[in-house]
């Protein structure tokens, strides 16, 4: 079944954490000292603050898929949108190694649909990571690219997987 994800950038991570742990009744599933996530069950979300971003507020959304044919059924999906897709493909980002495409939606707003292999050590490559991250403007990305120029840019914060 797949999960809702939402990242929100925030300003104080240890004020945040506390409010958010208050707020799902748990600690998060994974902490480190400039990301938290919590994965809730009821309802089913993948919930992760960073301090990465830009400035404090919605960073993305998205689909989190559980296997490869979720994943190829939200692929589906975005091509009949007709929205122009970034595929990210394998890559090591918010600790995690990863599948990821992405899309706007007709406002701009980034959605990520994302299938995660498992968790690692590091947040991403750590080149120019503030300046990549992604906002709402078309300015920034990360793990994705303004519409328009996809091939213009590579991640800058997450690194390509193997």
């Amino acid at each position: 079944m797949k999960r809702f994800h939402v990242n929100l950038t925030v300003s104080d991570l240890d004020k945040s954490v506390a409010f958010y742990s208050t707020l799902f009744g748990a600690e998060p599933a994974v902490q480190h000292d400039d990301y938290a996530k919590w994965m809730v069950e009821d309802p089913r979300l993948n919930f992760a603050i960073s301090t990465k971003g830009a400035r404090p507020g919605i960073d993305h959304i998205g689909i989190q898929a559980e296997d490869d044919a979720e994943l190829a059924g939200i692929r589906a999906n975005l091509e009949a949108s007709e929205g122009q897709i970034y595929d990210q493909g394998q890559v090591t980002c918010c600790y995690a190694d990863s599948t990821k495409a992405w899309i706007r939606d007709p406002d701009g707003v980034a959605w990520e649909t994302f299938l995660t292999h498992g968790q690692a050590t590091i947040y991403g490559d750590g080149v120019r990571e503030e300046a990549a991250r992604l906002s709402q403007s078309d300015e920034a990305a990360c793990c994705g690219a303004p519409p328009g120029k996809e091939k213009d840019r590579k991640s800058a914060c997450c690194q390509e997987a193997g």
